[in-house]
């Protein structure tokens, strides 16, 4: 027997009613914290990334020393990372797994990732096989030199003394238009204001007193020379509106000035370096008309300052060893998208006495009319200890990690090779991976293959049934290399009962069957999940089997099953257990793990829980006032 699969635990039900459930069950009853912490999850934005502590848990309980692991859909490489950790637990993953149901071992797991993304393989690639850190410390500190000698007048200010400082970051303000006396205003100006921090939907003229709503006003557009394509484009018009410096250890901030505008002539009349790439965005389904007007190639998405300046660090990395020049380069790009370019942004916290910068939201190409222009020197000096940190966790360990930019649908590994599977496939249209890793793809010069980045896409015309076809094709690959006794582990997340019912029929023909589910709580919201209309907090988590199970009629009324769920959740000691995301993450898990369809959208759920809600208020109110 591998492991004690067939162990028991004791444990308590709600009901007070004590019943003996395997330790697999127990496991995958509790909801798995995943949180959004520490050097390797903080290493590389990735979209819907799982941290690999957590990760590196379901690994050592369903894995022993000398095993091997299978990603399909690995990302950004979080596997492999899970596999590396497994080697030498730090104190706190062992201390982790010591609360577990399932007795671990630790040492030696090799990994093998399939990841059809060019970016995600690549980061893959880097983290699970790094450079010496002190190596790459050195390297980078040279890096950040040259650049700070050669470049680093771009980023020279002056602060409300006139003592010489440098910026820490410029906002740039579009302008729109009044629709009753067409004149031009400043989007900073009508609608920021500070202590506290505000950004207003509307704003009023201050010549003839019109109130607007700000997704109502015309931006103002312009015509502008395009030195890399050798032609004018249309594009927003946007102007500096305040900075932000520092002038020895101190911060401050004030309006843009006259020696600003200056600073900004003189970089203009700075060449472009000839490595600037020239590269068509291949706009999908994120693509929108109004605030990507004029974006239509790689260095529209930054300002001239920092095309200048990136390019000219890209340009650098050459100088090294190619292992070397790739661990350079993945911490130039883990910068470059959230951070280097004009996706970045400002946002209004409550009780905040200015606005804070935050990076570029993940899963969208998103430019705000308020964008953020970052001083890219100081901000990869920072960046240069989370990533030696990073290199640091993994770097020397006996466990073999290899990463294949491949599709999934067709695996080169020998069948019943692979004793363990852990996936997070894509859910449905939710992230178009491969559009949004194009502005790092595109400095690579290493792209996607998109045929069968298995996806929900109307502009790659890939339907749910395409989407179900590739994830079949997929997962059958999953059951074939694993032993007849592999387990596959999988992470899924929708508001949207078709796309489970995809992935079910996906996992029923591959041959798998749910035998536990369960729930991994992230700790952290993602951008999709606090914006979504029906969003899920909480991903259903899985554990599938060799077997073949037919997915069977429902055969439980969905608010039945719901009103027994929120009745076991009110008993429970988590509130978050209680919640609507959390209650409709467990109802998905019931009806999996019971071989049956699931029944209904995570927003008609939710507006059946606020229904639930109000009506047991109305009852409390009326036992108050009997």
């Amino acid at each position: 027997m591998r492991r004690d699969v067939l162990s028991t635990v004791k444990e308590r039900g709600h009901d007070g009613k004590s019943r003996f459930v395997s330790a697999y069950e127990a496991l995958y009853a509790a909801a798995l914290p995943a949180r959004r912490s520490g050097p390797l999850y903080g290493a590389f934005p990735y979209p819907t990334k799982i941290s690999p502590e957590t990760i590196a848990l379901l690994v050592a309980a369903h894995t022993v020393p000398g095993d091997t692991v299978f990603d399909g859909f690995a990302g950004s490489g979080t596997t492999g990372l899970a596999a590396l950790l497994c080697e030498t637990p730090t104190p706190e993953l062992a201390l982790a797994a010591k609360r577990l149901p399932v007795t671990v071992q630790w040492g030696v797991r090799d990994a093998v990732l399939y990841e059809v993304g060019a970016l995600g393989a690549f980061i893959g690639e880097t983290l699970t096989n790094p450079p010496e850190p002190g190596a790459f410390r050195r390297a980078a500190n040279e890096v950040l030199g040259a650049a700070a000698h050669d470049d680093g007048w771009m980023y020279d200010a002056r602060d409300l003394t006139r003592d010489g400082g440098t910026i820490r970051h410029v906002i740039w303000s579009d302008l729109l238009r009044c629709p009753r006396c067409h004149r031009s205003v400043s989007l900073w100006d009508s609608c920021v204001s500070r202590a506290p921090a505000a950004i207003s939907s509307h704003f009023t003229c201050n010549r003839c007193a019109c109130e607007v709503a700000v997704d109502e006003a015309e931006r103002i557009t312009e015509i502008t020379a395009d030195e890399v394509l050798g032609a004018n484009r249309l594009v927003r018009a946007r102007r500096p509106a305040w900075l932000y410096g520092r002038t020895g250890s101190s911060s401050w901030s004030r309006p843009v000035n006259q020696d600003d505008l200056e600073l900004l002539s003189r970089i203009d009349r700075a060449p472009l370096p000839d490595s600037v790439p020239v590269v068509a965005i291949p706009w999908g389904d994120l693509y929108r008309r109004g605030y990507h007007q004029g974006i239509t190639h790689l260095h529209h998405f930054y300002t001239r300052r920092n095309l200048i300046v990136f390019t000219r660090l890209w340009e650098r990395t050459n100088a090294y060893s190619r292992a070397m020049t790739a661990a350079l380069r993945f911490w130039l790009l883990s910068y470059n998208a959230a951070h280097a370019t004009v996706m970045t942004r400002v946002v209004a916290k409550s009780r905040q006495p200015d606005l804070v910068v935050t990076s570029a939201q993940p899963g969208v190409l998103y430019v705000s009319g308020l964008a953020v222009e970052k001083n890219l020197i100081a901000g990869l000096r920072r960046k240069l200890s989370t990533i030696a940190r990073a290199f640091e966790a993994v770097h020397g360990r006996r466990s073999r990690v290899e990463v294949r930019q491949n599709s999934s649908c067709s695996v080169d590994l020998p069948s019943g090779s692979v004793d363990y599977a852990f996936t997070d496939p894509p859910f449905g249209g939710n992230i178009p991976y491969s559009e949004v890793n194009f502005l790092n793809e595109a400095w690579l010069e290493r792209y996607t293959d998109r045929t069968e980045e298995a996806i929900i896409s109307t502009t790659q015309n890939k339907t749910l049934a395409e989407y179900r076809r590739l994830l079949t094709a997929a997962l059958a690959e999953h059951h074939r290399v694993l032993k007849r006794d592999g387990k596959l582990t999988l992470v899924f997340h929708s508001a949207s009962a078709k796309v489970w019912r995809a992935l079910q029929g996906a996992y029923t023909d591959a041959g798998f069957a749910v035998e536990c589910a369960g729930v991994l709580d992230k700790t952290q919201a993602s951008f999709k999940q606090v914006t979504t209309v029906g969003a899920v907090r909480g991903d259903p988590l899985l554990l599938l089997g060799k077997r073949s199970v037919m997915a069977g009629p429902r055969a439980e009324s969905p608010w039945l099953v719901a009103e027994q769920l929120r009745m076991d959740a009110a008993l429970a000691l988590d509130p978050i257990e209680a919640t609507a995301q959390r209650l409709y993450s467990r109802l998905i898990a019931h009806y999996l793990s019971r071989h049956e369809e699931v029944p209904v959208d995570a927003e008609s759920f939710y507006r059946w829980h606020r229904r639930q809600g109000a009506t047991r208020g109305t009852g409390h109110a009326g036992r108050r006032r009997s």
